[in-house]
């Protein structure tokens, strides 16, 4: 069994016996048919995944990888808020006449601070850290801009990544880590798709700056079923999982900018039926 596959059954079995069912209660989200999207959800759920020994994707149902990072790179290379730089058609719900999201995800990323190195975004500002001072403990991106909330046609939901190298004592090369923050996680929609991409992201950052990959640690403040999506859930985690596929980085890029879809690749991917026409909250 993948690694994936085990902790997300954990946390879905967790999620359905354990936690808070809001039904009956105020909530924000909505179906498409205006009946209120109440949720099981729990709080602080954390996952931990060793990069180094297998890579987190599902295979209890396909993650499109190259979506997944089409989507990545759309936020933190382009640091775009427009849908028709995108790939997919995930954040079609929340763009505007013309395309934008709003000062939200890619926007953020893109405003320059000032140091007193000189101006840099918060992606850059990251990728020069890492490679002058990588044991600073200041290393991070948080694009949860309580100024510009009012503007933002979704609030960000993966909001805050912070990265911290330690050393292989048998290679004595630097090890890159880091902690995804995340507000909330539709577990069915996005779980996997987010692990997945923040993975890829700690493999390019670290290639990049000439570092081994070490763990990527999953942090959720609250990790909700909505309640059209528990029978989904159920016969999911009921499903044979496969082993887990090997990840390929192109090994010839070393500039962040230069990455695309196509320099990231799994070989031996084996995932049980995708499910269709899930239904999402708005």
């Amino acid at each position: 069994m993948a690694y994936a596959d085990e902790v997300f059954i954990k946390m879905c079995r967790d999620i359905i016996d354990n936690g808070t069912d809001t039904k009956g209660e105020k909530v924000r989200p909505h179906w498409p048919d205006g009946t209120p999207a109440y949720t099981v959800k729990k709080f602080g759920v954390v996952n931990r995944y060793d990069l180094k020994k297998e890579f987190p994707i599902l295979t209890l149902r396909k993650t499109s990888l190259k979506l997944a990072t089409d989507e990545l790179l759309w936020i933190w290379q382009k640091k775009s808020n427009n849908i028709h730089e995108l790939g997919s058609h995930i954040w079609d719900e929340w763009a505007d006449e013309d395309g934008s999201i709003g000062k939200a995800y890619g926007y953020q990323m893109a405003v320059k601070h000032h140091y007193k190195e000189g101006d840099f975004d918060m992606v850059d500002r990251v990728i020069y850290d890492l490679k002058h001072n990588p044991y600073s403990r200041r290393i991070m991106t948080n694009i949860y801009n309580f100024a510009d909330l009012h503007e933002m046609n979704l609030y960000p939901c993966a909001y805050s990544m912070t990265f911290n190298c330690t050393k292989n004592p048998e290679t004595g090369r630097l090890v890159l880590n880091a902690i995804l923050n995340q507000r909330s996680n539709d577990v069915l929609a996005a779980n996997n798709w987010n692990v997945v991409q923040y993975s890829v992201l700690v493999h390019m950052i670290a290639q990049v700056c000439d570092m081994e990959v070490g763990e990527l640690v999953h942090v959720i403040a609250d990790a909700h079923i909505y309640d059209r999506h528990i029978p989904l859930i159920e016969e999911l985690i009921k499903r044979e999982p496969y082993p887990a596929p090997k990840f390929w980085i192109n090994p010839e890029i070393k500039n962040f900018y230069d990455f695309t879809p196509e320099d990231v690749k799994l070989t031996d991917y084996q995932a049980g039926e995708q499910i269709k026409n899930i239904p999402i909250a708005i």
